[in-house]
């Protein structure tokens, strides 16, 4: 791979400030966030996982109840959410998120619109979280199991 002069001397730079053990590591991770937000462009039936991070004013009218409302929409997408209030009535929620593409560029855009909303950002990543339990519907009745996950060895083989 060859670069211009200074894009290599910043990229130097970076792998410094951020004390990473080599340039490989670095490219690797920038390699890994452009890919992920390749497939969720190209690709919008494309299962993701990842983070939603949001700041809000919380003193703008039903903001809170709002931002409750547009993921109860998404609740297969919303795994789970973690709020903290900041400075000057302004909040700071992260939601954990995995779904198709499209679904998750949709809750940004419901999530965009509510009026109070200042930043949203949308983070992902192709890996997954597994899958903890299968459901099978036997006549009226749910009937939860354990997910069969393959071991090393069983992956290796």
């Amino acid at each position: 791979m060859s670069l211009p002069a200074e894009l290599f001397r910043q990229l130097d730079m970076m792998v410094e400030e951020r004390g990473l053990p080599s340039r490989s590591q670095l490219i690797a991770e920038l390699i890994r966030h452009a890919l992920a937000e390749h497939e969720a462009q190209t690709r919008p039936d494309e299962m993701l996982a990842g983070t939603i991070t949001l700041v809000y004013r919380g003193d703008r009218g039903r903001v809170r109840q709002q931002l409750a409302e547009s993921q109860a929409e998404y609740l297969k997408e919303v795994i789970s959410s973690q709020h903290v209030f900041l400075e000057d009535d302004q909040s700071l929620e992260v939601l954990l998120v995995q779904g198709p593409a499209a679904r998750l560029t949709s809750l940004c855009d419901a999530l965009r619109g509510i009026r109070g909303v200042h930043q949203l950002q949308l983070v992902t990543t192709t890996a997954l979280l597994p899958q903890l339990h299968e459901q099978d519907v036997v006549g009226s009745r749910d009937i939860i199991r354990p997910s069969k996950q393959k071991t090393n060895r069983e992956v290796a083989a």
